[in-house]
This record gives structure tokens, C-alpha cells and sequence, in this order.
């Protein structure tokens, strides 16, 4: 039996000890691959960035003893992703891991998350992805912090491995994976749906327009209402790991008929 490749990239860049706790998960059920940036790339989104001469650098990492196969490409999250799928066309990975990323990404703010935006640059080229994150205070989102992934890695090795035996549910292209703080392998994991509010917030104590970008001050935690259904409560007032499933798909769920009714209303 052929031993599956595992693609394995993050926003947090090439040496970030959670890519690193990654590649340690992943070892055990296939040939791990990195493909990540050479340095931080926290909240690039999908964007498609990067210095126009960068190639893909070889890396020397190790898991478990043994040298593993990484390069890293001073770009955006998904651009790395992207290159590097582009100049090794033969390659055809079974599974592309983003992570693990340091905090969360939860609700409407996923659309700000390098690590979310590398998923899904793997799915739109057809390799089923996990986007692996793990709750840390926001002073973590750019500083290599020491901490405990033993059960992010639990966790990702565990969907990780229902993956790859049997790929992903029809329409399911990205399965996002939040692991509280504190968690533990015995922790439970929900089924949850992604929450349309924004989890993180960044506010400026006293707006004015010589404000700067960098006075604002970042601040996380559940909209008032939140839905037990939802990605954000699960983390943050259950406490229990939250895998949420997401599509390309990002038409609006509103009936055909009510839209162009609202639409011919408008004549």
C-alpha cells in the first residue's frame, strides 16, 4: 500500500513550535511534506502575496528523529501553498493540514485567518484539508510562546486519520478544528456551525483620523445571543472542541425564488 503524502503548512511561519507538534501528529500516518512560510504571516487571509523573486527554500526539520522533506517561500500562507503545488506538479498530496495555529479561529473572523486561507487554497485545487487552531491569549498570535499541544495533536491525528481512510462528506472541503485551552484527549468534540458574528474586535480607545492602524487594540470573546450551535460557543462557554465543516460553496442558503422576488421588487 502506496504511504499517503500529507501536506502540512500554517500562518506562524516554518519554524513555529505548532507546525512543528504538527508534523509529530501527522508522522504516524503518513509522509509529511511542509510547504510554509518563512515567516510570520498571521491574518493574510487567502490573500495571494509575497516577494515576486521568492522560490521555495529548503528547511531542515526534524520529527521524531528523522529529517523531514520542507521548504519554506517568503509569501502569504496560500501563495506558499499555491507555488509550491504549481513547481512540483506530480505531486498530489491526500491531505493538506494548516496548523497548529497559535488561537483560535472562530466565527466571521475566519475570513481574516492565514491559517483558514491555506486550507482553503488546498481545497480549491481538490485536497481535502483540516484547519487545526488552538486557543491562546492574543499575546501569543505573533510571539512562539511555549505551550501545551498535546491535545491539539491528539485531535489532529484523530480527524486526520478519518480523512484520509475516508476522505471528506460530499460538499465538505475544509474541516475546521478549535481546540480550547486546558483541553485535554478526553476532552468531547461538537459538531458546530460557523458563527456569523466576529470573534475577534479591534477598536481604537480614541478614534480620530490621525488615528494610527496599530492603535487599535484587539480584544475576543462570544457576541451577546450566540447560538449554542455555533463554533464560538462551543469553545468559549462549553469548552469542548469544535469541528466545523466548510464548502467553497459561499452562495447564500436564501431561496432562488425569494431573492429574485426581492430582486423584481426592486424594478
Amino acid at each position: 500500500m502506496t504511504t499517503p503524502r500529507i501536506l502540512l503548512t500554517n500562518d506562524d511561519g516554518v519554524h513555529s513550535p505548532g507546525l512543528l507538534a504538527a508534523a509529530e501528529a501527522l508522522h504516524p500516518l503518513g509522509g509529511v511534506d511542509v510547504f510554509a512560510p518563512l515567516r510570520q504571516q498571521t491574518a493574510m487571509g487567502r490573500a495571494q502575496t509575497g516577494d515576486r523573486n521568492a522560490i521555495l527554500q529548503q528547511v531542515e526539520l526534524a520529527v521524531a528523529g528523522a529529517p523531514l522533506r520542507a521548504w519554506a517561500c517568503d509569501a502569504s500562507p496560500a501563495a506558499t501553498v499555491g507555488h509550491g503545488l504549481k513547481v512540483m506538479p506530480g505531486y498530489a498530496p491526500a491531505l493538506l493540514v494548516s496548523g497548529i495555529n497559535y488561537g483560535e479561529n472562530l466565527g466571521a473572523s475566519i475570513t481574516s485567518s492565514g491559517t483558514v486561507g491555506a486550507a482553503l487554497e488546498g481545497a480549491c485545487r481538490g485536497i481535502p484539508a483540516l484547519a487545526v487552531s488552538m486557543e491562546t491569549g492574543i499575546e501569543s498570535h505573533h510571539a512562539y510562546t511555549e505551550q501545551d499541544w498535546s491535545a491539539a495533536m491528539h485531535f489532529l491525528a484523530l480527524f486526520a486519520g478519518m480523512v484520509l481512510e475516508r476522505g471528506l462528506p460530499g460538499d465538505v472541503h475544509v474541516l475546521k478544528i478549535d481546540v480550547p485551552a486546558g483541553a485535554t484527549p478526553d476532552t468531547p468534540w461538537r459538531l458546530t456551525r460557523l458563527s456569523p458574528d466576529m470573534y475577534y474586535e479591534s477598536r481604537l480607545a480614541v478614534p480620530s483620523l490621525g488615528s494610527r492602524l496599530g492603535d487599535a487594540t484587539v480584544t475576543k470573546g462570544p457576541a451577546p445571543g450566540e447560538s449554542p450551535e455555533t463554533d464560538v460557543y462551543a469553545l468559549s462557554v462549553d469548552r469542548v472542541v469544535s469541528v466545523t465543516p466548510l464548502t467553497l460553496d459561499f452562495t447564500a442558503r436564501t431561496a432562488f425564488g425569494d431573492i429574485r422576488a426581492w430582486l423584481d421588487g426592486g424594478r
